[in-house]
């Protein structure tokens, strides 16, 4: 058994798919010019890029949809390193995909690392006739509890109301909306911020997990004086409040008041987690498998959080990895996985088998591997890359 072959190719089909309603403060809003960009348009397409990973006697793994970037790094040197290899062989072919470049810690060719190791998982689960889950020694539970992730959503008052109310009875338990000012938006922004939060918090009631994402836009003074703010809302957490890269930070703002802190979206390999659960400054690791290194290490990570008694709920940039992996371990360590709501459909738009949650939590997949499979009936083209 043998890898013959990794290609990567692109598919685009007819979508409607509707324009954000509100953008999120982002790093670069430091820059007026970049803070007053408009929310993205609506589109009448899509686009979607995969890597497929050939087994010699015919089967392939997918996964996708990846970033563009990815694809020559994936070709040019990834590819070449485990073809011909065992694709069972999971711990050796991420090692020597690892191995193979000084600047495979981060970045885009750990992102690539990534994709390959997610679509090996899916090959692994093809040949063996099982999901993911049951090969990483699942099941823990029936189901995958989820949050509703708000982002691109109206902040509009009587909208927030609408959109809060309409994921509490849709069984969502816990519902994250994205902060819209940073620093250069003075204290007008910041009480912007506090409305929003308080908006939320009235109309989705006492019982319901709150969390608010700053997306990297905010400073350490801005956080810590956000974070007192915040407090009497009781949100479960305040997430990437600072750049991914200012470890120190999450550990002051945590120190700053009783806000738990989260972070590790951009975050890479079990080493870089090692580092923020050094520090104490983070409650909640979001590794995303997409990016992290893959199902590979996103387990690892999880061993590593368990050790130190904290939480990691996935990054929900594909939910296939994620709730794969969180179907298989402890509640106690992995407790629940990321649903964007408005996203993940377009993010699936290309595949036959929606997931989804229904009631708030995903069903276990059943199909072998990850279940991502193309559907010819969505894809006007398609090419090979």
């Amino acid at each position: 058994m043998r890898i013959s072959a990794v290609r990567c190719f692109e598919v685009q089909g007819p979508a409607e798919i509707p324009a954000q309603e509100e953008r999120q403060v982002g790093m670069l809003d430091i820059y007026p010019h970049f803070a007053s960009r408009p929310p993205a348009g609506p589109r009448d397409h899509q686009t979607g890029v995969y890597v497929q990973v050939e087994e010699a006697g015919g089967a392939y793994g997918l996964f996708g949809p990846i970033f563009p970037e990815t694809v020559p790094l994936i070709q040019n040197k990834l590819a070449p390193m485990i073809t011909g290899q065992d694709p069972r062989a999971g711990e050796y072919l991420w090692d020597v995909m690892y191995r193979s470049d000084r600047h495979a810690r981060k970045g885009y060719l750990m992102m690539a690392i990534s994709a390959v190791d997610c679509a090996l998982w899916d090959l692994r689960g093809k040949l063996a006739g099982e999901p993911v889950w049951r090969l990483l020694g699942g099941p823990t539970r029936p189901t995958v509890p989820c949050y509703a992730s708000m982002l691109g959503y109206s902040h509009e008052p009587a909208r927030i109301v609408a959109r809060v109310r309409e994921m509490v009875d849709a069984g969502y338990r816990a519902q994250k909306w994205f902060f819209r000012y940073g620093p250069n938006d003075g204290l007008v922004g910041m009480e912007r911020n506090v409305t929003l939060a308080r908006i939320v918090r009235e109309a989705a009631g006492p019982n319901i997990d709150l969390m608010f994402d700053c997306w990297m836009g905010w400073d350490l003074s801005y956080a810590t004086r956000m974070i007192e703010r915040l407090e009497p809302f009781r949100p479960r957490w305040l997430e990437e409040a600072v750049p991914a890269d200012r470890i120190a930070e999450f550990a002051q703002m945590r120190d700053a008041g009783r806000v738990p802190i989260a972070t590790g979206e951009h975050e890479y390999t079990r080493w870089g987690f090692l580092q923020l659960l050094q520090t104490g400054g983070v409650d909640v690791l979001q590794a995303d498998p997409d990016w992290c290194g893959g199902i590979s290490e996103l387990v690892k990570i999880g061993t590593l959080a368990s050790a130190y008694g904290r939480h990691v709920i996935p990054h929900g940039h594909s939910v296939y990895a994620a709730a794969h992996v969180v179907a298989s371990q402890p509640p106690v360590t992995f407790p629940m996985a990321e649903y964007l709501v408005r996203y993940q459909p377009m993010a699936q738009h290309f595949h036959t088998h929606m997931l989804a949650p229904e009631g708030g939590a995903i069903t276990l997949p059943t199909l072998p591997g990850l279940g991502i499979e193309i559907d010819p009936a969505k894809v006007t083209s398609r090419r090979d890359l």
